[in-house]
């Protein structure tokens, strides 16, 4: 599909948010935009990590990280360095909400232009797509269960769509661009 954010005014631009729980398929979303649809790319963990994660020790540790600064009420300014990451002058996909502080402050910022995007996938799909950051299904199961994950479904009921990513990358990419055809005809949710 060809790129159609060449034809946008600045103001008409959209930004997409990707949510879901480890693994689920959100950055090889985030990237399919980036590649196939001209986004921009931007993700929380690396807004994370170049705030609050300046030693590769706390680097490798992001979910500690994120939990402090979501228990530590920081969330907001998480949030304000990041939408200060989107570019005025393209479309920009945003991977890796957690938060419904999230969801409120991109809408806030990007609205009526924003919109919500989850991506699902059962664990037992999720683990093999991880197997080199966490080996052992112990390991992916507490990441999964980690603090800072607990609120992600939460914002299911929050999107403007939900793609259940649970066979091939064809078709995931195939559920984008259904989306995407939604969200710019103003389509159903």
């Amino acid at each position: 599909m060809p790129n159609q954010n060449s034809q946008q005014r600045q103001g008409d631009r959209l930004v997409i948010g990707i949510t879901g729980r480890i693994g689920a398929g959100k950055t090889s979303v985030g990237k399919y935009l980036e590649s196939q649809h001209g986004f921009s790319y931007v993700r929380y963990s690396q807004v994370l990590s170049d705030w609050r994660a300046k030693d590769p020790e706390s680097r490798a540790h992001l979910q500690v990280v994120g939990w402090e600064v979501m228990a530590g009420g920081m969330q907001a300014e998480l949030n304000c360095r990041l939408i200060s990451e989107v570019p005025a002058e393209s479309d920009c996909a945003v991977d890796g909400l957690r938060h419904s502080l999230d969801f409120e402050s991109l809408n806030a910022a990007f609205n009526p232009h924003f919109f919500l995007v989850y991506v699902n996938s059962p664990a037992e799909m999720r683990w093999p797509r991880l197997q080199q950051r966490y080996p052992t299904l112990d390991d992916f199961r507490r990441a999964d269960s980690h603090p800072v994950e607990q609120q992600i479904e939460s914002l299911q009921g929050l999107a403007f769509a939900s793609i259940d990513n649970q066979s091939s990358i064809e078709n995931l990419y195939s559920a984008v661009d259904n989306v995407l055809v939604r969200i710019r005809t103003g389509g159903p949710k």
